[in-house]
């Protein structure tokens, strides 16, 4: 039940009091600002993480070959591991069950690429229709190259959004232009953007077959590349991806006889893998934070209990007198954890409108590596402002409690 008098009690003691109570409060919530903050940019960093991991399909995989470094079987370490189409047939077969795309790159170097007499200085690839899944790149005008341009070996390039906004006047004269690579036209039928950005968007592609046909004199790939299918549980697609990563490597290391302990003959880069490692890690530093945060609150707890401490002995005979006037000890303990209830709410609340409102503020606007929009779930910061309360309820009970049983005639003597 609401009790006026109790409350005009409390204000009246912390009026008289204001320098010391703003200091206590302030230390409270320093402590519950703190903790929001450090719990904000650790969400901050998750989020950077993750959009730094949706550059490509989240379950990609990359294999490229590289040269033995070890003595295998009779042959010399330094051969290069050079892929080649039947790797990618082979492939493809043995793991059909496993994956969801499988595509490859074959980078072209010493061609020149003209539009209008003007020489473009992009990076040109040969690649398979479903790179543009494995690259999570999406199609804003025309369309990618398909299965048909494969068998055909078309002349037909697709080409990323930031050469189109600087070669072309025009957005709607892009499809059906020609871009010459060495002399040969080239059909534009398609236009890409990249979620990497404009890194990712300097880039053309033609068909694979295309490349190895005209440009490579050969059926050599730089690559191979793979979507695993998308699981509901993230522990479960890191093991998945671990495992085809084994499979992957094991297969191509017994086919070109290479070391088993040799790794740089046939590497592997797994997304999924380094995802799991970095958000060990977030996880790691937001544990550090918390604690951090505790520890700041913990101190503007104790902030708390030492005040009422000194409340209790200032008010002394106040207490001594009620008590002779028949209050109950359960009485003297509610005013006094009222007080420190008050105290220890009105400053958490403060801190955390002033944290919250800081994160709405700025966080959308920080733009760091590995750091991208700090926040933190309401609810959570909500729910260590009640912790808070409930500390500063214990923090208030251990004098008020000290103070009910204190003796009358010796609280009536007190000074």
């Amino acid at each position: 039940m609401f009790d006026i008098e109790r409350w005009q009690e409390i204000l009246e003691a912390i009026s008289k009091n204001k320098l010391r109570t703003f200091l206590t409060g302030l230390s409270v919530a320093s402590g519950i600002f703190i903790l929001v903050i450090l719990l904000g940019f650790g969400q901050g960093m998750r989020n950077g993480i993750a959009h730094e991991f949706e550059e490509d399909a989240a379950t990609s995989v990359w294999v490229w070959p590289g040269e033995t470094t070890i003595a295998y079987k009779g042959l010399n370490p330094g051969r290069y591991i050079q892929l080649r189409n039947e790797d990618y047939s082979q492939v493809q077969g043995l793991f059909e069950s496993q994956i969801n795309h499988m595509a490859a790159f074959l980078f072209i170097r010493g061609v020149s690429a003209v539009y209008n007499n003007e020489v473009l200085a992009y990076d040109l690839a040969g690649t398979y229709p479903n790179m543009q899944f494995i690259e999570n790149e999406s199609i804003i005008q025309g369309r990618f190259i398909n299965e048909k341009d494969i068998a055909q070996r078309s002349k037909i390039i697709v080409i990323g959004r930031n050469i189109r906004d600087e070669v072309f006047e025009n957005d709607s004269d892009v499809i059906g232009a020609f871009i010459e690579l060495s002399g040969i036209p080239f059909k534009i039928v398609g236009v890409f953007t990249d979620p990497s950005g404009e890194g990712e968007e300097n880039r053309m592609f033609i068909p694979m077959s295309t490349a190895q046909v005209v440009f490579e004199g050969a059926d050599h790939l730089e690559n191979l590349s793979f979507t695993l299918p998308v699981l509901d549980n993230f522990d479960v697609s890191v093991a998945q991806s671990i495992q085809f990563k084994k499979d992957i490597t094991r297969h191509l290391k017994q086919k070109y006889q290479v070391a088993a302990e040799d790794t740089r003959a046939i590497q592997v880069w797994n997304p999924m893998e380094e995802a799991k490692r970095y958000f060990t890690l977030t996880d790691n530093i937001a544990f550090f934070f918390w604690f951090v945060g505790i520890c700041t609150i913990i101190a503007g707890v104790v902030g708390v209990s030492n005040i009422m401490l000194i409340v209790v002995k200032e008010r002394t005979k106040e207490i001594g007198i009620r008590k002779a006037l028949g209050a109950k000890p359960w009485s003297i303990v509610a005013m006094i954890v009222h007080e420190a209830i008050f105290v220890t709410a009105v400053s958490g609340f403060g801190g955390l409108i002033f944290a919250m409102g800081l994160l709405e503020i700025l966080g959308p606007q920080i733009e760091v590596d590995y750091i991208l929009n700090p926040s933190v779930n309401f609810n959570v910061a909500l729910a260590t402002v009640v912790l808070l309360i409930s500390s500063g309820a214990i923090a208030g009970f251990i004098p008020a409690w000290k103070a009910a049983h204190i003796h009358t005639i010796e609280a009536l003597r007190d000074q």
